[in-house]
């Protein structure tokens, strides 16, 4: 690209980003644009003008509108794993799910776009098997940390029930925005499974 054309293209507000840099750039530009308006507002132009590059550049990376909404929500599962501390790996209640809060504080987006996949696949069945492996990551993470802490294996039963529990209190703090109440629920949980462990362990055999 010669030099004009590289200023022409500033001019009009885009700009050149590298490979792995762009990626990221644009899967966090396409969960903005769901988080603000819906899975239906996700167009190649909209995560184009939301990551300031060129139209171009979304399809090089991605190729359809249905794998950008695969990496993208890959991208926010992993995102959100690692945030929440739902998996600690330490098996000790005080540290499950210790990020929880913090998560919705500093990335909302990131959890209304994961709200918005569920809704709209209510509405287009082709997007339930992205759900479930949404929720099935979850579940195994939850399940797994329980493994930890339990002494006896936890059941898909609880591990579905422990993770409802979070769930519902990261859409009230992102709808409600209280951390605070939030943060209460998250001790008592953690409480519970700290007593349902000593109980397991006392049970006679």
């Amino acid at each position: 690209m010669t030099e004009s054309a590289k200023e022409a293209r500033g001019r009009r507000g885009h700009r050149e980003v590298g490979y792995g840099e762009g990626r990221e750039a644009l899967l966090n530009a396409a969960v903005r644009v769901v988080a603000r308006g819906g899975l239906r507002k996700l167009t190649y132009r909209a995560v184009a003008e939301e990551a300031g590059v060129t139209h171009g550049l979304v399809v090089h990376h991605f190729g359809s509108r249905d794998a950008l909404i695969e990496e993208a929500l890959g991208y926010v599962v992993r995102q959100s794993l690692s945030s929440s501390l739902l998996e600690p790996g330490t098996g000790r209640p005080e540290d499950f799910a210790a990020g929880v809060s913090a998560m919705v504080e500093t990335g909302p987006d990131l959890q209304a776009f994961q709200y918005e996949l569920l809704l709209e696949a209510r509405r287009r069945p082709d997007l339930l098997p992205q759900v479930r492996d949404l929720y099935d990551a979850y579940f195994d993470a939850s399940a797994r940390e329980l493994s930890r802490m339990l002494p006896n294996e936890p059941s898909p039963a609880l591990a579905r029930l422990v993770f409802a529990a979070l769930d519902g209190l990261v859409l009230h703090q992102l709808t409600l925005g209280d951390a605070a109440n939030t943060a209460a629920a998250l001790d008592e949980l953690r409480s519970l499974l700290g007593r349902l462990a000593t109980a397991e362990e006392e049970k006679p055999d």
